[in-house]
This record gives structure tokens, C-alpha cells and sequence, in this order.
């Protein structure tokens, strides 16, 4: 049974869950703050597409006192929990919150960035394209767009792997073994080769990974 994103009590819980999930997670998290200050000007304006709890929204406020924030999600609690956790950060109303999806929004070449971590696995494949060509349409050209996902596994051996470092993360077995059969209820996970195309395809240029954590990998797409 796919994850109940308005769920209070699955929202509560997902910023301690996620890091029994994900490897890495705060890793991720450095690399795409690095990644950020290297390529973005000091003044910028970002797009965070599902922004969920608001933990990555609320280290980039803080990392970067002068950039200004759009946040979406399609979840209204998730978009309450993402406001409660930056409002003692957010004094300068830095952030504008939306309830709704990135085609809705009327800002066409506006953001320097965008950024898509945890998000577009959980996009159906028939609508990825359309997905990712509305948030090309809304950085502007020189800007870049960063993604982190779970890519598809192939082997029984990958799935493996994955459920061996969520345990040593803190998972129990009924929780790992119930992670891996949500995976074709909660996730539409593309291979990477899919995922370079598909970028392309909705024209970015160029397509580069910046980092890969087992079956979950970043990848870094610029605007021309």
C-alpha cells in the first residue's frame, strides 16, 4: 500500500523514517548545497518542489541569507509541517508557499534553480516528461535543476543491498521487507540511461550525475 502523504502521523514521522531509508541522506544534502553555492549567484531565486517537512528548505534558508524560495507540495499537510519548521528561520518572508503542482504555476523563466529531491520517483512514467518540461519552462536559461531519486533496480541483489543498509540504518526486517514491497505501489522509477534521456527530451543540456548511494542517484541538468 503506497505511503499517505496527508497522513499527520506518517508526516510526523518522516524526517527521522527517511533517514533509516535513504543512505546518505545528509550527504545528499551537502552535495547539493555545494553544488548550489558553486554554480548560483549570491542573490537567486529557487523553485523546491516538493518541499515535504521543510528540512531542506530550512538549511537553505539558512545557508543562503539573500536567495528567496518557492515551495510546493501536493500535500496541504505536508505543506503545514514545511511551514511550522522554517517560520523561526523565515523572518524576512523569504519563502511563498504553493499547494499544488509545478504546471500550475504561472512563473515561465523566473527561478535560477529548481530542485527535486525525493520527488520525481513517485511521478507516474506516463506524465514524467510533462513534469519535468514544466520545470524547464520555469528556470531561467544558465539556471540548472537538480534531482536525487531511486533509480530502478534490476537485480535481486540491488534490492538486497538496499534492504542490508536500511537495517543498519535503524529499519527492523518487517520494515525493510515492507519497504520492498511498496516499491511498485509507491515509486515509478526510471534506470539511469532512462533518466538522461527523459531530461533531454525535455531539454536540458547538459545531463550530468553528481552522485550515485546504492540504487538512488543525483542528477545535475542545466538550462541553456
Amino acid at each position: 500500500m503506497a505511503k499517505d502523504f496527508t497522513s499527520q502521523q506518517v508526516v510526523d514521522g518522516y524526517d527521522q523514517h527517511i533517514r533509516k531509508l535513504i543512505p546518505g541522506y545528509e550527504v545528499v544534502h551537502q552535495q547539493i548545497r555545494a553544488l548550489l553555492t558553486t554554480y548560483l549567484p549570491k542573490r537567486a531565486n529557487i523553485l523546491v518542489v516538493g518541499c515535504g517537512t521543510g528540512y531542506e528548505l530550512r538549511y537553505l534558508l539558512q545557508a543562503f541569507p539573500e536567495w528567496s524560495f518557492t515551495a510546493t507540495d501536493l500535500s496541504a499537510t505536508m505543506l503545514d509541517k514545511a511551514k511550522a519548521s522554517v517560520k523561526d528561520v523565515d523572518t524576512q518572508y523569504r519563502v511563498r508557499f504553493i499547494l499544488g503542482d509545478v504546471p500550475t504555476l504561472d512563473d515561465m523563466n523566473h527561478f535560477d534553480a529548481a530542485l527535486s529531491i525525493l520527488v520525481t520517483h513517485f511521478v507516474p512514467f506516463s506524465t514524467k516528461l510533462v513534469f519535468l518540461d514544466a520545470i524547464r519552462k520555469r528556470i531561467k536559461a544558465g539556471g540548472l535543476f537538480l534531482t536525487f531519486d531511486l533509480t530502478a533496480m534490476q537485480t535481486e541483489q540491488e534490492q538486497e543491498a538496499l534492504k542490508n543498509i536500511c537495517e543498519s540504518n535503524g529499519l527492523t526486517e518487517v520494515q525493510t521487507s515492507a519497504m520492498l514491497k511498496r516499491l511498485s505501489d509507491d515509486f515509478y522509477a526510471l534506470s539511469d540511461n532512462q533518466t538522461f534521456d527523459l531530461l533531454e527530451k525535455a531539454g536540458f543540456s547538459p545531463v550530468r550525475r553528481f552522485t550515485q548511494i546504492l540504487s538512488y542517484q543525483g542528477f545535475l541538468a542545466f538550462v541553456k
